[in-house]
């Protein structure tokens, strides 16, 4: 699989108690990622963060530390990344979603 030079990478902000028909939304996105073909995609839990309603969400106080931030990324082709959008838009419900250039230096299989 070829990922052009000039690709783009996908965001997706969103919370780890985040769910899409009874499983957690960002297992849900990384499996549909790989559904669809996308070159690869992966999910980082974040230690601390906020958003929107400005809700501190951190692993330093346990009660707050059950919906900690998610960020899931993909580079893929402009094309691949807008076909990707739609489904996201029906399962992200609270999140954010960013999309930026990415000038992809090495993209190898072994």
């Amino acid at each position: 699989m070829n990922i052009p030079t000039e690709g783009k990478l996908l965001r997706i902000f969103i919370g780890e108690a985040d769910r899409w028909h009874h499983q957690p939304l960002y297992e849900a996105i990384v499996h549909l990622a790989r559904k669809e073909g996308m070159a690869g995609a992966t999910a980082i839990k974040g230690f601390m963060g906020f958003g929107c309603k400005s809700h501190l969400h951190t692993t330093k106080l346990l009660r707050l530390s059950e919906d900690l931030p998610i960020i899931i990324e993909i580079v893929d082709s402009e094309e691949k990344i807008n076909l990707f959008l739609p489904f996201l838009d029906e399962m992200v419900k609270e999140g954010l979603i960013t999309l930026e250039k990415a000038t992809v230096q090495m993209y190898r299989a072994g």
